[in-house]
């Protein structure tokens, strides 16, 4: 029996439908569950299309088309389809970013007519934890940051971004947008520091939220306090806060490569469960 498959942009009535695609894989999705629960369909709102794959009528998967592009439940069938969609729509994300055998098969779709990439980050472990570890103590100052304080966190979060991705977040636009996400982070209360006369030794943000989850990103300490178990104990804190008012459960992803970061997220009380797979232009 033939099952009729089908790939359309998601109207804003199918809202229901596609939070249940979400809430399939909570964790994994949780980056864009919370702007879907925030911004619902609408492309304006949403910052980008969402793509839809259905087969005998039913939506079955989902792919986000915006900054990033991001598959989300999708198996073979369905990522060939969306990548014949973007092949046709042409680039218009930063990186293509999600679980990695997903994330695999889109890009090499998609690598002969977008590539090359930057860099491939093809594995990228998947930590998750819903409980604080015994063995490490919350550093008692690390806090919420102050909407008065956006001159003290920028440059840490500016330095953390051009670390990580390997390019500035203030080339382009002059950095209005990623300063705009900052100020968001800082005013929704999920913008953690420490701070030392003046200045972030320890920084880390909550990066998305739904009620099944939440994504810790932007994890950094200043170069000349490495050495000093900052990133245990002030992840420690950051997930006082995340477990005790914001989701049951933390995730986030890492560098393979970075084996100091994912042994101290391990004792920390971070377990591996998966894998994404990032694609940078």
């Amino acid at each position: 029996m033939l099952t009729t498959t089908t790939t359309k942009v998601l109207e804003p009535g199918e809202l229901d439908a596609a939070l249940a695609v979400l809430d399939r894989e909570p964790v994994a999705n949780a980056f864009v569950a919370a702007r879907v629960q925030v911004a619902g369909l609408d492309p304006w709102r949403l910052g980008g299309e969402m793509w839809g794959w259905y087969a005998g009528g039913r939506l079955e998967s989902l792919c986000y088309a915006g900054a990033n592009l991001v598959p989300i439940c999708a198996g073979p069938e369905a990522v060939r389809a969306f990548a014949d969609r973007a092949r046709r729509s042409g680039r218009r994300c930063s990186s293509i970013v999600g679980p990695a055998a997903a994330t695999t098969e889109l890009w090499s779709l998609l690598e002969p007519h977008w590539g090359p990439a930057r860099e491939v980050r093809p594995h990228q472990p998947l930590m998750v934890t819903s409980s604080l570890s015994a063995d490490i103590e919350p550093d008692p100052h690390v806090r919420r940051i102050r909407k008065d304080e956006m001159d003290v966190i920028m440059p840490a979060c500016v330095a953390m971004f051009t670390e990580e991705v390997g390019v500035s977040p203030m080339a382009g636009d002059g950095g209005l947008l990623y300063q705009a996400r900052v100020a968001e982070l800082v005013g929704s209360g999920r913008s953690f520091a420490r701070i030392e006369d003046g200045r972030v030794v320890f920084k880390a943000e909550i990066g998305a939220a739904t009620r099944s989850a939440c994504q810790i990103q932007g994890v950094w300490v200043a170069p000349e306090h490495r050495g000093r178990g900052l990133s245990e104990t002030g992840m420690a804190a950051v997930l006082r806060y995340a477990l005790g008012e914001i989701a049951p459960v933390a995730s986030l992803y890492v560098n393979d490569y970075n084996t100091a970061a994912r042994a101290a997220y391990r004792r920390v009380g971070f377990e591996e469960v998966g894998a994404f797979m990032s694609v940078l232009f």
